[in-house]
C-alpha cells in the first residue's frame, strides 16, 4: 500500500495495478537486410521489373483471405474512405463498438475494416550509382485490415495486417478487458466504467489475476492471431524467410486508487493536479521514471495539463515515455507508458567460459521482457503517488467553508447556515473558542456573558431573553457539528471540525482578508 492509500484510506475501496492498453507489433525481420528482399523475389522468380505486377496479386490474396474471414463468421467487411481517427470525432473502435451493439455481438469477430493509411513498404527503384533496379523500403500507403474482435480469454482487441511488403501486423490488447473477463469467470461481481473498475467484490482475487496476467506469457497467442490474419506466413517460411518477431510496441501499466464515490475523490481532484502541476520539478519526473539527473543526460522533459470532456489529465514526458494521472468517475488513475524501453535496464543471466555472470543491461522491446515492463511502472506509480502523498488538501476544508454557509438538515429538523464574513457570526465563534472553554467546556451563561459583557446588569426578563437566543446559536452550532455536549451534564466542548472551521474564519476575518487588501493597493 502506497503512502497516498493510507493517507486517504478512509476514502477508498481499494487499488488495482494491472496493463491498460498493450500494442503489439510483428515484423519479418528478415526481409530488411539490404540485398535480402530482392533474393526473396528471385527464389519465386520475379524479376524485379516484374515488382509492380506482382504485389497487386499478392496483395489480392490476402484481401481474399480477410474477406473469407469475416464471410465465414457471418460478419461485415467494410471499407472506409478516410482514416477515422478520435480527432475526427469517431474512431474506428466507436465503429466496432456501435456495430457490436446493434448486432448483439458478445463473442467472436465484430468486423473487419479496410482503411488506406501511411506506412513503410518495398518499393523498386532505379538507382543512379549502380545503375541497376533496387528494392529499399520507403514511406508510402497501402490497404490495411483492421480485425475487430471479442475474445473468449481477452475481450475486446483488434489485429490490423498491412496489406504491402512487409506486411507487417499489429494487435492491441486490453489488460482490463481480460480482468473483465477473469472476474466474469471466478463469479465476482464488479461495478465498470469503460475501462475502469470503479468496484471489486473480491479485492483478494483482483489482485492475485492482475499478478497472473503479468506473468501471461503472450507469444503463443500473437503468433495464433499472426498465422490467423496473414495466408502468407507458410510460403515465406518455406522460402526461409522466418515469421514474425513481436515486439511491446507500447505498453501502458496503470494504477487505479478506487474511491467510495465521485464526491470523495473531488475534494483531492483540484489540489492533486495542482501540485502534479505546479510543484514536480524535472528531477522529480526522472526519479518517478528511475532515472537520476545528470550530466549525461540528453533528452527533453515536458509537462502539461489538459482539459477534456471526460475529466482533466497532468502528463509528465521523458524521451518518449511518460507518466501521467487523470481521474475516470470515481477513480483516480497513475498510468506510466513505455514507448522506449532502452530507457530501463533488464537484468541479463550470459553465459562466459568462466560462468554464468549477471548484468544490468538496456531493456529491448522483447515481448520476454513484459514482466519487467510491469515492474518498472509499478515502482514509477508508486513512487509518484508517494509524492502527491504530501499534497495539501485545501478542497476538504473549502468543503467544510461550503457546509457552514449551506442550511443542514439533522434528524428531520433544519438548523439555519451561517454567515463566516458576518460580524455576528465571527463574534460567536470568538466566543466559543476562548481560552477559558478549553478545559471544561461552556455553558449557556458562560457564552451569553461572553458575547454581552453587560448582561449581568440587565433586567431578569432581558437576561431570560437573551440566554433563550443563545440555546438557539448553541443548537444552530451542534446542528453544524461545530460543538458536542457533553453527557450527562449542561456543558458543552468545540469539536475537532469546530476549532479548524470556527478557527480558519476568524483567521481569515482578522488577518488573511486586511493582508490581501494590503497586497491590491
Amino acid at each position: 500500500m502506497t503512502k497516498f492509500e493510507s493517507l486517504h484510506h478512509d476514502r477508498v475501496l481499494g487499488s488495482i495495478k494491472t496493463f491498460d492498453r498493450l500494442i503489439f507489433k510483428g515484423h519479418l525481420l528478415r526481409f530488411f537486410p539490404k540485398g535480402r528482399f530482392s533474393c526473396f523475389l528471385w527464389r519465386q522468380n520475379v524479376r524485379l521489373k516484374d515488382f509492380k505486377h506482382y504485389v497487386p496479386k499478392v496483395t489480392e490474396k490476402i484481401k481474399v483471405h480477410v474477406l473469407g474471414l469475416a464471410k465465414q463468421a457471418g460478419r461485415p467487411y467494410i471499407y472506409l474512405k478516410s482514416a477515422m481517427t478520435k480527432a475526427s470525432g469517431k474512431s474506428k473502435e466507436d465503429l466496432a463498438r456501435q456495430i457490436a451493439q446493434e448486432d448483439g455481438i458478445d463473442e467472436g469477430l465484430v468486423c473487419i475494416l479496410g482503411v488506406v493509411e501511411p506506412c513503410r513498404s518495398f518499393v523498386v527503384e532505379y538507382d543512379a550509382e549502380t545503375g541497376r533496379l533496387e528494392a529499399v523500403r520507403k514511406p508510402r500507403k497501402c490497404m490495411h485490415f483492421y480485425a475487430y474482435l471479442i475474445d473468449r480469454e481477452f475481450g475486446w482487441m483488434h489485429v490490423r495486417l498491412q496489406s504491402w511488403f512487409p506486411f507487417e501486423i499489429q494487435i492491441y490488447i486490453n489488460g482490463r478487458e481480460w480482468l473483465a473477463r477473469q472476474l466474469d469467470l471466478h463469479g465476482i461481481n464488479y461495478k465498470r466504467y469503460e475501462n475502469t473498475f470503479l468496484w471489486i467484490e473480491n479485492m483478494a482475487v483482483a489482485e492475485q489475476l492482475c499478478e497472473k496476467f503479468r506473468r501471461r506469457k503472450l507469444y503463443r497467442v500473437l503468433v495464433h492471431f499472426g498465422s490467423w490474419m496473414n495466408p502468407l506466413l507458410g510460403k515465406i517460411r518455406r522460402l526461409g524467410y522466418g515469421s514474425y518477431y513481436w515486439v511491446a510496441d507500447q505498453a501502458e501499466y496503470a494504477t487505479d486508487i478506487m474511491f467510495r464515490n465521485r464526491e470523495s475523490l473531488m475534494f483531492l481532484l483540484e489540489d492533486l493536479f495542482e501540485h502534479a502541476t505546479l510543484y514536480f520539478s524535472s528531477e522529480d519526473v526522472m526519479r518517478f521514471l528511475g532515472r537520476k539527473l545528470n550530466g549525461n543526460f540528453k533528452g527533453e522533459l515536458t509537462t502539461d495539463q489538459k482539459r477534456r470532456p471526460e475529466g482533466v489529465r497532468v502528463k509528465h514526458r521523458m524521451k518518449r515515455n511518460s507518466i501521467k494521472i487523470y481521474d475516470k468517475w470515481s477513480v483516480l488513475r497513475v498510468e506510466t507508458t513505455i514507448n522506449n524501453p532502452r530507457e530501463f535496464k533488464v537484468l541479463r543471466v550470459d553465459d562466459t567460459p568462466t560462468g554464468r555472470k549477471r548484468r544490468w543491461v538496456p531493456m529491448g522491446k522483447g515481448v520476454c521482457n513484459l514482466w519487467r515492463y510491469a515492474q518498472v511502472s509499478a515502482q514509477a506509480n508508486a513512487r509518484y503517488l508517494d509524492a502527491l502523498a504530501q499534497a495539501p488538501a485545501k478542497g476538504e476544508f473549502v468543503r467544510d467553508l461550503d457546509d457552514l454557509c449551506r442550511s443542514r438538515i439533522v434528524n428531520g429538523k433544519r438548523y439555519a447556515k451561517f454567515n463566516p464574513v458576518a460580524a455576528d457570526t465571527a463574534a460567536l465563534f470568538a466566543a466559543v473558542l476562548a481560552g477559558e472553554h478549553s478545559l471544561n467546556g461552556f455553558r449557556n451563561r458562560d457564552l451569553a456573558v461572553r458575547l454581552d459583557p453587560e448582561l449581568l446588569d440587565r433586567s431578569p426578563q432581558m437576561r431570560r431573553r437573551f440566554g433563550a437566543r443563545v440555546s438557539r446559536l448553541i443548537a444552530k452550532l451542534r446542528g453544524h457539528g461545530l460543538v458536542s455536549k457533553v453527557k450527562d451534564s449542561r456543558l458543552y466542548r468545540v469539536t475537532q471540525r469546530g476549532h479548524c472551521a470556527m478557527g480558519a474564519v476568524l483567521r481569515f476575518r482578522g488577518v488573511d482578508f486586511p493582508a490581501a487588501c494590503r497586497q491590491a493597493l
